[in-house]
């Protein structure tokens, strides 16, 4: 009973639908309807970072949390193209790790990836391994490449949103995924999961396009954190499909993503 007050309490609080203030601002000016989007967009977000936390630690029902991602997202699709956000083409994706290229993704069986057993809303404790891992060159584990001996920053692969990031990780945590960072693009309707990160540069609201830095690459997460475990981006793509995201197998696209060496 207290989950689903909680549950409840959290999910009633996003139930106003910020378009409804874009719709009033739409007989004002320009500006005022700019600066209502922008304000919208970040609540949207925040209300999807706490169902996704919900989410992730397993205190929503899953056809409830099917329910609310399905609003959230299609809100959010319509927001980011009133704010002028813009649908890239997978020709226009870039790499997301800068200076690196496809070589440096697991080159095991399938490349790591395994779709089987995965469930988005079993949380923190779903199954299969629907991703890509890439490896930065980092022998002594201090998150910094060996060629130059500075961190390796996270890039957008594509446009949209961020909307949801674990910034506060802890060692001994048992969250997976450490600091992540969750960005829903509108041009493919797909959510992209970046997890293992040290440093975050993003927060949900921000709109990115491709090659925008996101974060430096590290070695946060349960798994992740370990010595035996080599550093690297932990790479997810799930296309949302009736408010249920899928795993989607990105390899042949990741093969042909440009390479940005530096991003200033």
């Amino acid at each position: 009973m207290k989950l689903q007050l909680i549950t409840s309490l959290l999910l009633t609080l996003c139930l106003y639908s910020p378009l409804h203030a874009v719709n009033q601002a739409s007989g004002n000016s320009a500006a005022a309807v700019t600066v209502t989007t922008v304000d919208t967009v970040k609540s949207l977000s925040d209300c999807y970072n706490e169902l996704n936390t919900l989410i992730r630690d397993g205190r929503i029902p899953r056809e409830e949390a099917a329910l609310e991602l399905k609003r959230l997202l299609g809100e959010i699709h319509q927001l980011y193209h009133l704010r002028g956000g813009k649908d890239y083409p997978r020709s226009a994706w870039i790499f997301p790790l800068a200076g690196y290229n496809s070589s440096a993704i697991d080159n095991g069986r399938r490349h790591g990836y395994s779709a089987k057993g995965y469930d988005f809303f079993s949380g923190n404790r779903h199954g299969g391994h629907p991703s890509f891992d890439i490896f930065i060159r980092d022998r002594n584990r201090d998150m910094l490449d060996d060629r130059c001996g500075r961190a390796v920053e996270v890039l957008s692969m594509t446009g949209g949103i961020v909307v949801a990031v674990e910034k506060d990780w802890e060692s001994g945590s048992r969250l997976r995924g450490g600091n992540y960072i969750w960005i829903y693009d509108p041009a493919t309707e797909s959510l992209l999961y970046y997890a293992h990160n040290n440093r975050l540069l993003v927060n949900p609201g921000d709109m990115v396009k491709p090659g925008d830095r996101l974060a430096t690459v590290g070695r946060s997460g349960f798994n992740a954190a370990k010595r035996r475990s080599p550093t690297h981006l932990h790479l997810t793509v799930l296309r949302v499909i009736g408010g249920r995201p899928r795993p989607l197998d990105i390899y042949e696209w990741l093969r042909m993503a440009r390479t940005l060496h530096t991003t200033s």
